[in-house]
């Protein structure tokens, strides 16, 4: 299995990233030859940029941030983003990194949601799968944030909730940040699941 590295500010690839396996025949019912198998084993390099401190801050500090346009020019100056985004939709300026956990803490809320048993290809979610839309009410934010939830309890639009975060063995995927209904205690969080800090 292919390992990486970053040295001097590239990425140094170390090890196998693609082995092949031996196919095996596909047959019809009636022993007709229709097709072969192609395993294939293989890492995946992906990138994330000007998102690594969103994705590091939720996997590692069980942190949620933000960005902020700063741009005095901008019509939409002082506005925040969720999810995070490196330059401004408006005027395409750089934007702020802000750590917004403690506001959404106090004001995140469903705004609407879906609860489903089924959500296509390789899904690793328990089901049924409660997925919701966070607003935040009150607040810069021109955006909803689409998540899941955890813990007990049923969505619902209007109820308020906190952003819980996997810590331990996470991802590094946005499935490492979910909701939990307000009121929910450390121990009905799923294993490897925590609250802010």
């Amino acid at each position: 299995m292919g390992t990486v590295t970053v040295e001097k500010g590239r990425y140094v690839p170390k090890g196998a990233f693609h082995q092949i396996e031996a196919g095996t025949p596909i047959h019809d019912e009636s022993g007709t030859l229709c097709g072969v198998t192609k395993p294939r084993n293989m890492t995946y390099m992906h990138s994330y940029g000007g998102e690594a401190p969103f994705f590091q801050a939720v996997s590692e500090k069980a942190r949620l941030l933000a960005t902020r346009c700063d741009n005095p020019a901008c019509a939409g100056k002082g506005t925040m983003y969720l999810p995070f985004r490196v330059y401004c939709p408006d005027c395409l300026a750089k934007m702020t990194v802000v750590d917004v956990t403690d506001v959404v803490n106090k004001v995140a809320t469903i705004y609407t949601y879906i609860v489903t048993e089924r959500s296509g290809a390789f899904n690793t979610l328990e089901k049924p799968i409660r997925f919701v839309d966070v607003a935040f009410p009150g607040t810069a934010f021109g955006t909803l944030l689409k998540g899941y939830m955890v813990g007990p309890g049923q969505p619902a639009i209007g109820k308020r909730v906190v952003p819980v975060f996997r810590t331990g063995a996470p991802a590094y995927n946005i499935q490492d940040l979910a909701w939990a209904l307000e009121g929910t205690t450390a121990d009905q969080l799923p294993k490897g699941f925590t609250f802010s800090r």
